[in-house]
């Protein structure tokens, strides 16, 4: 009879305990239980905000709740990085570029979050080679190009939107893998670099796609390849510049969705497969393309990949020559 009461009691404690071992999982069940922000540290019609706008939408429908785009506008969009790092309410994500997650602290010692640690990985969005864009007077797009950017030495230049910058540093590490020697002219932005180089004062830059062939298909520059180790079904016409002799060199841009250190992993789990999952749907991929991104749609595993390759890539790069953001 003892025995038969004990276990009676043991039954009776087990079923009490259920409730408590299941309300983590009821929580997380319930999630979001209220709007998901989604912020961008750009203005209003910027290429992250475009991207984030396109995913909003559908992440609502699959998230059955409302999911807004608040613009942070800032610092290279270190702002919104850094608020998205700070928050603490599960309820709050980025749609950020690759420099906010790879080199932002490097760049900028000050930058108040770090991007290794304070975001966590939630999914690659899009990536997109740059465009080496030249004068129309510059020789290519073949070897030729090479031969006389060597012999030009420091007499050519080349534009970028700004010290720190993916077209400035990956300028820099072009140069040393083909052996030239530009010199840096900064701008305020693209549209400044472009003006430059049909004006021709200005030899080179690494240009967006979508802004470099307009104006290649205008005839008022040229396109020597493409920054992809191969070709770009965005600009399938162009070579890669692995092609004519900067063997595996590979250089894009990228934007993804990063989430706070505090978000628990199993939301961030989720998280990621439901925007995989809409990446991977016709109708986004079709608007992606025509935003200039070749459509990716990633595991937070993959993403943490491509941040410590890239930090490591453009970080050597900032190291050696001490580049510092403006």
């Amino acid at each position: 009879m003892m025995r038969r009461n004990m276990m009676i009691v043991l039954f009776a404690t087990t079923l009490m305990s259920v409730p408590a071992l299941a309300q983590p999982q009821r929580a997380s069940a319930a999630w979001p239980a209220r709007t998901v922000r989604i912020l961008v540290g750009f203005p209003a019609g910027s290429s992250p905000d475009l991207v984030a706008r396109v995913l909003a939408e559908p992440l609502s429908k699959a998230l059955g709740q409302s999911v807004i785009v608040e613009n942070k506008a800032g610092a290279g969009g270190n702002i919104a990085a850094d608020q998205v790092a700070k928050a603490t309410d599960d309820h709050t994500i980025a749609v950020l570029i690759n420099g906010n997650m790879t080199i932002a602290k490097l760049l900028n010692p000050a930058t108040p979050f770090e991007p290794l640690t304070d975001l966590t990985p939630v999914s690659l969005v899009g990536t997109a080679p740059l465009v080496l864009a030249a004068s129309i007077n510059i020789p290519g797009p073949d070897s030729a190009f090479l031969n006389a950017a060597r012999e030009s030495g420091n007499k050519w230049n080349y534009g970028s939107p700004g010290i720190g910058t993916v077209a400035h540093i990956g300028m820099e590490l072009l140069k040393s893998r083909a052996g030239i020697d530009p010199v840096h002219v900064a701008y305020p932005g693209n549209p400044q670099v472009i003006t430059a180089i049909i004006a021709n004062q200005v030899h080179l830059a690494l240009l967006p796609p979508a802004l470099a062939m307009a104006q290649v298909h205008a005839g008022k520059m040229r396109a020597i390849g493409v920054t992809s180790a191969e070709k770009s079904p965005l600009v399938p016409e162009l070579q890669s510049l692995s092609s004519i002799g900067l063997k595996d060199f590979n250089l894009e841009i990228w934007n993804a969705v990063a989430a706070p250190k505090s978000m628990p992993r199993e939301l961030v789990a989720r998280l990621s497969a439901m925007i995989a999952e809409i990446v991977h749907t016709p109708a986004m991929r079709e608007k992606l393309i025509q935003q200039g991104w070749t459509p990716v749609g990633s595991t937070p595993e993959v993403l943490a990949t491509r941040i410590k390759s890239d930090t490591a890539q453009l970080g050597g790069v900032i190291t050696k020559l001490n580049i510092r953001a403006e």
